[in-house]
Order: structure tokens, then C-alpha cells, then sequence
């Protein structure tokens, strides 16, 4: 199309008014940037609407206009660039995102050591609760064994060797008072399975009279080896036989292990 037919087709002033498409914006403002006489027609229209602007309105400078047409975006040849928002908000959003993200995993880590490391507190010290007891039950079970040892009123009786097991050796002690009566069986060796030591208190006189006074019952649980049998009310020797679990009414002669008289 010609710039006379261009201009005379009123499109122009179409364009002054805003009301073109924005894309038949965009050939207006192409047209004037290549078309002298299209581009001064546009400066001829707005001129011409200042002035009409100017008749009705004479308060409404021409600065006033061009504010009006500024705000109206009304200016010629030129193509308004529409930048892209910017996405600096949105990174913004997803470091955000990713820093609360890390952090609460890092929480969640620490949180999760100090659990274990309350937990790992928890067990050492129901440990050493647990190791201190057993402790004190064996302080007191030495200090037992000690003071049984060191009573002066006990009778300590040695008890030997015998031909079933010659390296084997025992030792009572015996309060004739109150008639308790302590083993010391750390000589013996571990009973068999399905076997158990039973203590002898025996008469040996006019004839030999062996009475039972007790099992050396969980003989592997006993660090300290030192028995507690039945009282005795007489007794002229003491001998250990080996028996079958639960015992025997009398001694198996055989398995005679240690005899010592009083």
C-alpha cells in the first residue's frame, strides 16, 4: 500500500486514538518508522488534537496532552519491548525452600545423634548400674567368705585327696556352738554333668555312721566356692562324694573325692 493510501485510509488516525489491535498497532508503528510521511501524518493528527483538546478544554495544556497520551502509551514509532517478570522472586522462593529444607534435615540429624547419644548414656549407665551390682554382690560374698574364714570359733577341718581323685582337697568349717557348717570346695574339680558333690558329716566309731548335711548345688555359679550345707550336730570326720543329681542316701564309696577327720 502507498503512503497516500496508508494515510487516507484513516487508520491513522485510528491509531492516534488507540484503538487499533495491537497487532495492527505494531504495522502502524513499523510503517512510520520507515515512512517519512506516515510518521509526520501521525505528528499532524496529534497536533490537531491538541488543538481541538485546547478549544473544549482550555485548562488542558499541551504538557498536559502529552502526559494524557504517556499514560495512553499514544506515542509513534516505536515498539514497546514487554520484558519477562523477572524470576529473581522465584529463586529467591526455591533457595528459601531448599535452606528450610536443609536445615530441618540437619535438625533432624542432630536431633537424631543427641537421641542416640542419650540413648548410648542410657545403656552405659544401666551398665555400669548393672556391672556395680554384681560388684557389690561379690564384695559381699568375699566379705562373707572372709569372715568365715577368720571367726575364730569356727573349726577348719581339712579334707585330702582320695584315690578317685587324689589332687582334689576341700575344707569345713564348723562352729560347734551354733552348729553352722561352711564348704570350701575350691580343690574339687567341676562336676560332671547330671553329677553333684554331697557333704558327709561321719561317725567313725563303734561303726561308721555317715549322715548327709548337704548338696554343693550350682557348683559352676559359685565364684566364690564356699557352701553353705546343713548344721552339724556331731561329727568325728567330713567326706565329699560325688552322687547323681539330687543325691544319694548314702555315700557312694566309690567316689569317695575328699575325707579329713576333726
Amino acid at each position: 500500500m502507498e503512503a497516500k493510501e496508508y494515510i487516507e485510509s484513516g487508520i491513522l488516525e485510528l491509531y492516534v486514538y488507540g484503538l487499533l489491535t495491537e497487532k495492527e498497532n505494531l504495522e502502524v508503528a513499523e510503517m512510520a518508522k520507515n515512512n517519512p510521511e506516515v510518521d509526520q501524518e501521525i505528528l499532524s493528527i496529534e497536533k490537531a488534537i491538541v488543538a481541538l483538546s485546547s478549544s473544549f478544554s482550555p485548562f488542558h495544556s499541551v504538557a498536559n496532552f502529552e502526559k494524557i497520551k504517556a499514560r495512553l502509551e499514544l506515542k509513534h514509532g516505536k515498539v514497546v519491548e514487554m520484558k519477562p517478570a523477572s524470576n529473581w522472586s522465584q529463586y529467591v522462593g526455591w533457595a528459601a525452600a531448599v535452606l528450610l529444607l536443609l536445615g530441618l534435615g540437619y535438625q533432624t540429624l542432630e536431633l537424631t545423634k543427641t537421641r542416640d547419644a542419650i540413648a548410648t548414656v542410657g545403656s552405659e549407665k544401666t551398665k555400669i548400674e548393672r556391672d556395680f551390682a554384681y560388684l557389690d554382690q561379690q564384695n559381699k560374698q568375699t566379705e562373707k567368705s572372709l569372715s568365715i574364714v577368720r571367726d575364730i570359733k569356727n573349726t577348719g577341718v581339712t579334707l585330702g585327696g582320695q584315690a578317685v581323685s587324689p589332687t582334689s582337697f576341700a575344707k569345713v568349717y564348723w562352729n560347734k556352738d551354733t552348729r553352722t557348717t561352711y564348704i570350701d570346695a575350691a580343690g574339687l574339680p567341676k562336676p560332671p554333668k547330671g553329677m553333684v558333690y554331697q557333704v558327709w558329716a561321719l561317725k567313725l566309731s563303734p561303726v561308721l555312721t555317715p549322715t548327709s548335711i548337704g548338696l554343693l548345688s550350682d557348683f559352676d555359679s559359685n565364684n566364690q566356692k564356699i557352701f553353705a550345707v546343713d548344721q552339724t550336730v556331731s561329727a568325728e570326720a567330713f567326706g565329699i562324694t560325688l552322687e547323681p543329681a539330687g543325691g544319694s542316701l548314702t555315700p557312694t564309696m566309690e567316689q569317695l573325692y575328699t575325707l579329713g577327720k576333726v
